[in-house]
């Protein structure tokens, strides 16, 4: 639900997009065009954020606002490494296809195949279901003591124990229901498939296959290099977000990663590499519409935007990062907006600097 703060927020998007759209004229590059509205969007409501626009593989855009770790005063750039949220549950659905090409699993599997003691009620949930949030398996974040718990270190399979005697919330496959509880199950069942944790199956099967050098899952105790600090807002103040373990949320939001690794992965969506034609295929198959018109795929949303341009794409939110990627497929444009700041309307954002981009294209 959008707060008072979203809506301000909003407000501010909208007026820097008219002052971006205002300035506009042939002679302006398209870089030009994306620093009018991300300087005046990024000043105004004080955010950090890092933009790539690219066209066929071809970087048109790279550019960095405001502070990566604001008490330090480090900049954010290109290489900064942002927590990704919900991003990463795009590539769990590529580690479920890539444990499916290898004969480890298939996703018409019922999860009680995975699940030592598994609950009746999950008999017929299936891996599909998952991948498509259509299990009626509750989401672990709207649990009414998630805040209060969230910064317990929980390994994968603890936290499953949370909701595992949860009832369903509707007979699976009948219905949509966006549910973390789900990708988590599937970074359990990734582990249960593979003999492996899901942190080494990802950057294994994924990571150093495209060389996405600078992702990985994160950790409190890590020491990661270039590592952005997030923020969120408490009335008219800034301050640190709220902590949360990342082991909680394996499989649903615990990846970091960078906009220049994030294009490595989209080019490679367009190929074979990970996995055969037809596991991309399934994975950017509208499965089931949601209520907000969106085609349901596995850990992707298919959808049409306002030109009626084909898009694919995901946000990613968690404690002090907001993050957004469209991918239009037919055009072969790629843009991805990651900010260091909880609660920014990073669709909003990645929409209006599409509608720049392809403008600026004619």
């Amino acid at each position: 639900m959008e707060t008072k703060q979203d809506e301000i927020v909003r407000c501010i998007l909208l007026v820097a997009a008219l002052i971006c759209f205002s300035i506009n004229c042939p002679a302006q590059s398209l870089v030009s065009q994306v620093d009018a509205y991300m300087i005046a969007a990024t000043r105004e409501s004080d955010f950090g954020a890092t933009v790539l626009i690219a066209r066929g593989g071809k970087v048109l855009v790279s550019r960095s606002y405001g502070m990566a770790n604001r008490e330090l005063d480090v900049p954010n750039s290109p290489q900064t490494k942002f927590r990704i949220g919900s991003l990463t549950k795009q590539f769990t659905s590529m580690s479920v296809m890539i444990l499916q090409e290898r004969g480890k699993l298939n996703v018409q599997d019922s999860v009680c195949k995975y699940v030592p003691d598994c609950p009746q009620a999950w008999a017929d949930v299936t891996v599909h279901h998952l991948l498509t949030h259509t299990s009626g398996i509750p989401d672990l974040l709207r649990f009414p003591n998630f805040t209060e718990t969230m910064a317990l270190p929980s390994p994968v399979a603890k936290t499953v124990e949370r909701f595992r005697d949860k009832p369903l919330e509707f007979k699976p496959g009948k219905k949509w229901s966006y549910s973390n509880s789900g990708y988590i199950l599937l970074g359990y069942i990734v582990e249960r498939a593979s003999g492996k944790s899901y942190e080494a199956v990802v950057r294994e099967s994924i990571f150093v296959s495209l060389k996405m050098s600078n992702s990985g899952s994160d950790r409190h105790d890590l020491l990661i290099k270039s590592r952005a600090n997030g923020y969120a807002r408490e009335g008219n103040s800034i301050v640190n977000a709220r902590y949360i373990d990342m082991s909680l949320p394996t499989g649903g939001g615990s990846l970091y990663s960078t906009v220049e690794d994030m294009l490595l992965w989209d080019q490679a969506l367009y190929t074979e590499k990970l996995v055969a034609q037809k596991s991309l295929d399934a994975m950017f198959k509208p499965h089931m519409m949601t209520p907000f018109g969106d085609g349901s795929g596995y850990g992707w949303f298919i959808r049409r935007d306002k030109s009626n341009r084909r898009v694919i794409g995901h946000n990613g939110r968690i404690n002090g990062f907001s993050c957004e990627v469209a991918r239009f497929p037919d055009e072969r444009v790629f843009i991805v907006v990651f900010c260091n700041m909880s609660g920014v309307p990073v669709d909003k954002v990645v929409y209006d600097l599409a509608a720049i981009a392809f403008a600026a294209s004619h």
